[in-house]
């Protein structure tokens, strides 16, 4: 099958995959179809069966690809894979804005992609990301560049997406992170232009605590809000 085939037999149970995130999988190892002469991908039968094994994983059971990696090494020894986390125990918003912002925390500063990598790595079409950017939403750097950060914003921006909410939409949630940024700016630009410079080193740790607070406050107020519309009906 050609990548645009196989794109179309998987649609069927992932609407949401593209033809960058197949790509972007076959990059990460996860299935290697071969090729023909002219360069052409060819997918067999055992490849696309292991690209729905990834997808399904990762919409079912939200693993990495690294654990899931793991599972497909298993089943090709004959093994069976490990056992799968229960439905219940996916991590709620408290411990996924933890996890992210300590994932956040450490050094970024020697990555940069390029626009294709970031749409590979994102799961996304040339159209999405030109959407983010008119948004504001996914910025390139002065070189055309996109760090760690902005790639993380891709990756959750697109997996909005597949809820249906639009680049419009989170006009919102930027416009919020801001003010947060404005916040806490208010309380670390004094210990910035102390003259101790062991306050201003103060400065950035200050910050990543304060950040830290505001997202768990987020994340509470809009868990009470749910379970008072009667969305949720018990603690995340």
């Amino acid at each position: 099958m050609s990548i645009g085939a196989v794109l179309a037999f998987l649609r069927e149970d992932f609407p949401e995959v593209t033809i960058s995130k197949i790509r972007f999988l076959e990059a990460e190892g996860l299935v290697e179809p071969q090729r023909t002469p002219s360069g052409y991908r060819k997918f067999g039968p055992a490849d696309v069966e292991r690209l729905a094994y990834v997808l399904r994983m990762q919409r079912d059971h939200y693993l990495p690809l690294r654990v899931i990696r793991e599972h497909l090494d298993a089943i090709e020894r004959g093994e069976a894979p490990p056992a799968l986390p229960a439905a219940d125990s996916r991590p709620g918003p408290l411990e996924e804005a933890d996890r992210e912002l300590v994932a956040a925390s450490g050094p970024t500063s020697g990555v940069r992609l390029g626009r294709a990598e970031l749409l590979a790595a994102a799961g996304a079409e040339e159209r999405d990301l030109a959407a983010w950017e008119s948004y504001g939403l996914v910025l390139a750097g002065p070189d055309g560049g996109y760090d760690a950060d902005t790639l993380q914003i891709a990756r959750l921006v697109a997996e909005l997406g597949r809820f249906g909410l639009e680049p419009r939409h989170l006009r919102q949630v930027k416009a919020a992170a801001e003010r947060e940024i404005a916040l806490v700016d208010q309380v670390v630009a004094p210990l910035r232009r102390h003259r101790n410079p062991q306050t201003r080193a103060h400065a950035e740790t200050t910050a990543r605590e304060l950040a830290t607070l505001a997202v768990r406050l987020h994340a509470t107020m809009v868990q009470a809000g749910l379970r008072a519309q009667g969305l949720s009906d018990k603690p995340w």
